[in-house]
């Protein structure tokens, strides 16, 4: 949620201006409110262009793109982006750059993700890229970025987008500098940093060690990934056998017998080390309190960053393909839905890019998902292989706590070196620049201390005796590999033109960050999976007490804790045609724990995955063949996991008062579906709530309070089974020491109470729908910052009851530990920005939706056309072939060259 908030602090004020358009009349708002509209058709002439495209649009807006050579191509796919979504690239370019407070002014909000992005250097990182790059991707981001360039030739800013009319109010918005193929690189480093997996636990078991100091407690906090629940991406025949013997023992417990808990968990499996992590002769008593301290700081300041592509622990995906022997068309089926922030307009630009005649010179053929402002295909189809994404959630960062000195050096194997500095100067649209220093270690670039806040978090004596004086004592510097300089461009334009699994592993052996999960199919028939993206090797330390394996932060004085390399992309684990006929990902782990090479610690704990798993397996069996429909049908699918596991405990309450016990009645007849008419789901959510404030908010620091993902859901399982845990008790309670049932009753009690509130005394009027809804936010003028009512809801569409929940393979996420006035926030805030299901027997087949519209203009009838759809989750028929396209067509637009 920090990024998120982060945008809505930058709003303008200067929004009022907006009310009196919207109010003047006709008149006025055609001139202001419609000017940015771009035009669909006829012919336009573009300079640079060899020969004529033709932009071919459907009534959603949605173009496909026709041309003799690859850089006609993507100039024209830079053109159109620009035409529908130029405001919303250069909001992202601005961000990548640290350059928001050009854009916006002087707002302090805007300043400090400047100093962060600054700070870690995204744009520094970009243009040391181009240099690696394949000379045919070089040229396609030039040709994308001279076509970005025509359109903006000879338009005024509030011709380009509302926003700019907005922001004139206040700072000076006169002209609009060129794209430049390196905003386009920068955009990949968002890409990564919002989808960097586990950086916010490391830093969060600091965090939470710092403050009960005790190592069991937080090893409670972070269990192992227990496949014998929950499959990893590629189980063993063995695996496989277990986790169905489990599930079925399990199915006894749920049928009357032991209800608390069930399943073998492993409570204790996520610590991984028996004493103290900062408790030897080479830790001094001050490094204890600083890992904590600076930890938490570097959070602080990181999340200054406004997220692109959304925040918190919702990101995620679902991704699976079915084998032809299990479809009814007899080639295999590919369904993919990114879970990402859902704000307006929507994150992704449908496209399709075709080659009249494919060759050599002009290999595509693509049609698929796009970011603003990167040419290409990210998710897609061509006429041989289909692919999906999912994170891989792989541990590509650390932090490591390190001494540094007021001389200008740290600590380094028993040396003090000199830091490595460079200054930044951040221009100030309306204002006075501000310079800042940043510095770095060879570990990377010092975050704790980046913004003012965070400044004094290290300012402890150090071991030598040194004072703190503002510059010395402890800091934070993150290693992450996006800061090496990589090819994830190249990799991009290779899986558009991949035909078959070498295509896709030579793809993923050059593609660095943010690591995925790549699923596709062929029109041979075969399926795959191949895992991709840079993944540190972190040594063992011999005699280490703190873990070498990137679940804390590291000692960056002792050189023994530094990175050995890159796990080689040969051993990136992969599979074709399993034996199953079948393949699942949705952020779970992609072995079991303790396979080589190790990937990462913290990840996803599978239980979508496992329901997709277990949804697919039901329907083999039953000798049902799978259609397009069956697998949107999968990606609807709103049981809810907490449920299944808590319910049957909870109904072994004795519940004394009748009040409460008439909404515990709710449970006795429920599904344990997140049905959006749900009175029992609105109750369950507001329990679960309820039990992760009473049980860890007296302990927690409050940025590390648990949000209810699905670790939320193991810790408690297990906790279930310990019905004296510490955590159960209420530190605020000093002569009582509570157990685990006195916590469960009071969360009954206080969720009961909650509900009467807000929806009413009569528990059947409860609706989850009512509690749970989706409501889109733009990122400059969503609301907040004084931006009047009126505007905000210009350019957000109104919100929508959804069903589904965190940890449903609807994952409409919310955020357990976000309350206000006293109650819980169960707002969506990430969820599937897209769905596909793509047939590979025939690509027209194939259905697709975005999760608002194609384009970015709140004046378009493409803004937020697909919404409604996609709340009903009523995909829309994907027209690929050129014939299909013809058949949808609503508007061309030809472009020439000159003359």
């Amino acid at each position: 949620m920090a990024g998120i908030s982060v945008a809505r602090r930058i709003a303008l004020a200067v929004a009022v201006f907006l009310v009196v358009v919207l109010v003047a009349g006709v008149i006025t708002t055609v001139i202001f409110v419609r000017r940015p509209l771009p035009g669909h058709g006829g012919t336009q002439q573009l300079d640079g262009l060899t020969g004529e495209v033709e932009v071919i649009r459907d009534e959603l807006g949605i173009p496909q793109i026709y041309a003799d050579s690859a850089e006609d191509l993507f100039m024209a796919q830079g053109y159109v982006h620009a035409q529908d979504r130029f405001f919303e690239m250069d909001y992202r370019r601005h961000v990548t750059a640290g350059r928001l407070s050009e854009l916006v002014g002087a707002n302090d909000a805007a300043l400090e993700a400047d100093i962060a992005t600054r700070t870690l250097g995204w744009r520094q990182v970009a243009e040391q890229e181009w240099d690696l790059l394949d000379p045919a991707t070089r040229s396609y981001l030039s040709a994308y970025a001279d076509g970005v360039n025509a359109y903006l030739d000879g338009r005024q800013p509030s011709q380009l987008g509302l926003e700019y009319t907005v922001l004139g109010m206040s700072v000076e918005v006169d002209t609009i500098e060129p794209w430049d193929p390196i905003d386009s690189l920068a955009w990949l480093k968002a890409m990564a940093w919002d989808l960097r997996s586990n950086y916010g636990d490391e830093l969060a078991r600091s965090a939470i060690y710092g403050q009960v100091g005790d190592l069991d407690m937080v090893g409670a906090l972070y269990p192992g990934y227990d496949s014998s629940r929950n499959l990893p991406i590629l189980p063993t025949a063995a695996e496989v056998v277990t986790q169905q013997e489990a599930a079925a023992a399990e199915e006894a417990q749920a049928q009357g017998m032991d209800l608390t808990g069930g399943g073998e968990g492993e409570a204790d499996a996520g610590a991984g080390f028996t004493q103290d992590p900062y408790a030897n002769a080479s830790i001094a008593a001050g490094d204890v309190a600083a890992a904590g301290d600076v930890a938490a700081a570097a959070q602080t300041a990181l999340d200054a960053i406004p997220a692109l592509l959304g925040a918190g622990d919702g990101l995620g995906s679902n991704s699976w393909v079915i084998s032809g022997e299990h479809t009814e068309s007899g080639q295999p089926l590919l369904a993919n839905d990114p879970h990402l922030g859902l704000g307006a307009p929507g994150i992704w630009y449908q496209v399709g890019l075709h080659c009249n005649e494919r060759s050599e010179d002009c290999p595509f053929d693509v049609a698929g998902y796009s970011f603003s402002g990167l040419p290409g295909i990210v998710i897609g189809q061509n006429p041989d292989l289909a692919w999906g994404l999912t994170n891989l959630t792989s541990d590509a960062s650390d932090f490591f706590l390190e001494r540094v000195y007021a001389d200008g050096t740290y600590l380094r194997a028993g040396d003090r070196l000199p830091l490595l500095e460079r200054t930044e100067v951040i221009e100030v649209n309306g204002g006075e620049d501000v310079t800042i220093a940043v510095r770095s270690t060879p570990h990377g670039p010092i975050v704790s201390d980046a913004i003012d806040s965070t400044r004094a978090a290290g300012d402890l004596p150090l071991p030598d005796g040194s004072p703190p004086t503002g510059l010395s004592g402890y800091a934070i510097a993150l290693s992450w590999t996006a800061l090496t300089p990589g090819r994830t461009a190249d990799a991009l334009f290779a899986m558009n033109v991949a035909a078959d699994a070498d295509d896709v592993a030579e793809a993923a052996a050059i593609y660095d960050s943010p690591s995925q999960s790549f699923v596709f199919a062929t029109t041979d028939g075969v399926i795959g999976y191949q895992a991709a993206g840079a993944v540190p090797i972190r040594a063992d330390v011999a005699g280490a007490v703190v873990p070498s394996d990137g679940r804390w932060p590291r000692l960056g004085w002792d050189p023994a804790y530094d990175w050995q390399g890159l796990v080689p992309p040969e051993e990136m684990p992969s599979v074709t045609d399993p034996a199953e006929g079948f393949i699942v990902t949705a952020n779970q782990a992609v072995t079991s724990p303790g396979n080589a090479p190790d990937l990462a610690t913290d990840v996803d704990r599978g239980y979508r995955a496992q329901r997709i798993r277990d949804l697919i397996t039901a329907q083999i069996d039953a000798g049902e063949p799978f259609t397009t429909s069956d697998m949107t049908r999968i990606q609807l699918d709103e049981a809810n996991p907490y449920a299944q596991m808590l319910v049957p405990v909870l109904q072994q309450m004795r519940v004394q008062d009748e009040f409460v016990a008439e909404a515990v009645d709710l449970f006795d007849d429920w599904d344990y579906v997140n049905d959006p008419d749900s009175p029992a789901a609105a109750y369950f959510a507001a329990v679960w709530t309820n039990l992760l404030r009473l049980t860890f908010w007296d302990q927690v620091p409050e940025a590390q309070r648990p949000s209810g993902d699905s670790g939320s859901l193991d810790v408690v399982r297990n906790l279930l089974e310990d019905e004296a845990s510490p955590w159960w008790d209420d530190r605020a309670t000093l002569t009582v020491v509570e157990q685990r049932d006195e916590i469960l009753g009071l969360a009954l009690v206080d969720a009961r109470a909650q509900l009467t509130v807000s929806q009413g005394k009569d528990p059947d009027d409860w609706r989850w729908g009512r509690s749970h809804q989706i409501a889109p936010t733009h990122a400059l003028l969503g609301g907040g910052g004084g931006v009047p009512g009126i505007v905000s809801d210009y350019f957000n569409p109104d919100p929508r009851e959804v069903g589904g929940g965190s940890s449903s393979v609807n994952a409409t996420s919310w955020d357990a530990s976000a309350w206000v006035g006293g109650y819980a926030d169960l707002s969506v805030t990430a969820g599937p920005s897209m769905r596909m299901v793509i047939d590979l027997a025939d690509r027209d087949a194939s259905t697709w939706q975005n999760f608002l519209g194609n384009s970015g203009h709140p004046t378009s009838d493409n803004y937020d056309d697909q919404f409604e759809r996609w709340v009903s989750g009523e995909p829309y028929p994907w027209a690929v072939t050129r014939a299909a396209v013809e058949d949808t067509q609503d508007r061309t637009l030809t472009l020439t060259p000159p003359g």
